[in-house]
């Protein structure tokens, strides 16, 4: 079931505290960046990926996809000052190509290079008949609701799930749903929230604990064990 991927990859790894784009980390000898694609690059039922990038690292970029045989990336728009800004301009790249409002759609953290091709199936289905998913996995741990420092309340654990990405959309609807965000000044946390307010029920599809964001240099200790487990069992 093909879909179309979003990257914004314009970030600055402020909190890894990498003096650049964390994206061009190494993680076990591959840019981060470059392991996130190359799930995507390896999935036949991806027809195409799209990249919101910094213009000063444009180039840099261009170049690593070459020396890494990435060769889905059909457009690289230029990244704005918050994650939705750069979302929004790969949603208008994909439209202004001719893209369909009843595509599938999916936007994905490119630091995150352990998802599961399970889960992407499952999305694309899941858009295919209701419109809107997002990946996500129970709460291990119970969740407080804080406000000054003191606890508000203590949600059902069993009703809390950690999102993640990937997040699937029809073309039309998520494309709605950034320029209605737009007009009203509304940031969000994360794309379902913009569709959520259009009144649009979005499916959660169970993801795996292993599908970790890269954000902190623990996380790419973890992810370099993941790395070598993941060789071991192949």
């Amino acid at each position: 079931m093909d879909y179309t991927v979003m990257l914004p990859a314009a970030g600055s790894g402020r909190r890894m505290g990498a003096g650049e784009n964390k994206l061009f980390l190494p993680l076990a000898g591959k840019p981060i960046l470059v392991r996130t694609l190359s799930v995507f690059q390896n999935d036949p039922d991806c027809a195409g990926i799209i990249l919101a990038v910094r213009p000063d690292e444009r180039e840099r970029i261009r170049e690593m996809l070459a020396a890494h045989g990435i060769t889905k990336v059909t457009a690289m728009p230029a990244g704005g000052g918050e994650r939705q800004d750069s979302v929004r301009a790969c949603v208008r790249a994909f439209m202004e190509a001719g893209g369909k409002d009843d595509s599938v759609i999916m936007v994905h953290d490119a630091a995150r290079p352990f998802l599961s091709r399970r889960v992407i199936r499952e999305l694309a289905e899941t858009v295919r008949e209701h419109g809107a998913a997002i990946a996500a996995v129970p709460s291990k741990d119970t969740v407080k609701q804080v406000a000054d420092g003191i606890v508000e309340s203590t949600p059902d654990r069993s009703t809390v799930w950690l999102v993640q990405t990937p997040q699937a959309f029809r073309a039309g609807l998520l494309a709605e749903a950034e320029e209605k965000a737009l007009e009203e000044g509304f940031i969000g946390t994360d794309e379902s929230m913009l569709v959520e307010r259009l009144g649009h029920p979005v499916r959660v599809v169970g993801s795996t604990y292993d599908n970790l964001k890269m954000t902190t240099k623990v996380d790419l200790a973890i992810g370099e064990a993941l790395l070598k487990r993941q060789e071991e069992m192949e």
